[in-house]
């Protein structure tokens, strides 16, 4: 259920704005986003939609603005700070342990959150974390590949995998970064089901090319263009709006 848009947003950006040399890929960017929210980032390349959620997960440092999390403001706060806060960050290009097993990339992210280290396990903690782990393993549809080694899985599985693993961070927010990129139509289908099913209890932030997965997942979209907001609204107010389309859906929408 998505909070009203009266209520404290769960994520908020007040002039946003980050410059690599003479470039400025995020240019004052004000943005909110409330708890329950499944909310698509689209843009042209180049538009800094990448850069801005870096800068949210703290992969980056912005030159100027705030990031407010939770009601607290999280600007200068680094990566691992902003991760024990609630807010996880699938890659672009896939992060995984291929030498391990599902299992194990699985467990060492719950370890990690559910008892804050990675030392000796005592039976009923050992017990609890297995338990989280099956858990996880069952959301995503991985559980038949679950001592099966994450080099030997297909790639839309490999980002599956990356999923469980943000999941088991037990994040307030999880922000996915193009997640059915070089997809099949079946993994990319699955992969949208999954993110729906997701949705249920989470706060989902996604950037995607897939116009169509766009459309069919989201119920908000902002429209980034050389790092500015552009548009913001439901998929049909997008479709139909005439800078959108002059700077980016024009082209898209001619591939579906």
């Amino acid at each position: 259920m998505i909070e009203t848009q009266n209520s404290r947003p769960l994520l908020e950006t007040r002039g946003l704005t980050k410059a690599f040399g003479g470039v400025v890929a995020v240019n004052k960017v004000d943005f909110k986003l409330h708890k329950g929210e499944l909310r698509a980032i689209i843009g042209p390349n180049g538009a800094g939609k990448t850069t801005f959620v870096n800068l949210i997960c703290g992969m980056l440092q912005p030159d100027t603005g705030q990031i407010i999390f939770r009601g607290k403001d999280i600007t200068k706060e680094p990566a691992h700070i902003r991760s024990r806060s609630g807010i996880a960050y699938t890659f672009q290009l896939t992060s995984i342990f291929p030498g391990l097993s599902v299992t194990d990339n699985v467990r060492l992210a719950v370890q990690t959150r559910v008892l804050s280290g990675l030392g000796y396990l005592g039976s009923q903690k050992n017990t609890r974390v297995q338990s989280k782990v099956q858990s996880i393993l069952d959301k995503v549809g991985l559980e038949k590949y679950a001592m099966t080694q994450a080099r030997f899985l297909a790639h839309g599985d490999q980002r599956k995998l990356e999923i469980a693993i943000a999941l088991a961070l037990q994040p307030s927010l999880l922000i996915l970064d193009e997640p059915t990129q070089g997809m099949a139509a079946k993994e990319a289908g699955e992969t949208v089901n999954l993110i729906r099913q997701i949705s249920r209890d989470k706060t989902i932030l996604i950037i995607e090319h897939n116009i169509e997965v766009v459309l069919d997942l989201a119920q908000r979209i902002t429209v980034l263009d050389k790092g500015r907001v552009i548009a913001e609204g439901t998929g049909s107010e997008i479709s139909q709006n005439q800078n959108v389309i002059d700077s980016y859906l024009g082209t898209s929408m001619e591939k579906m």
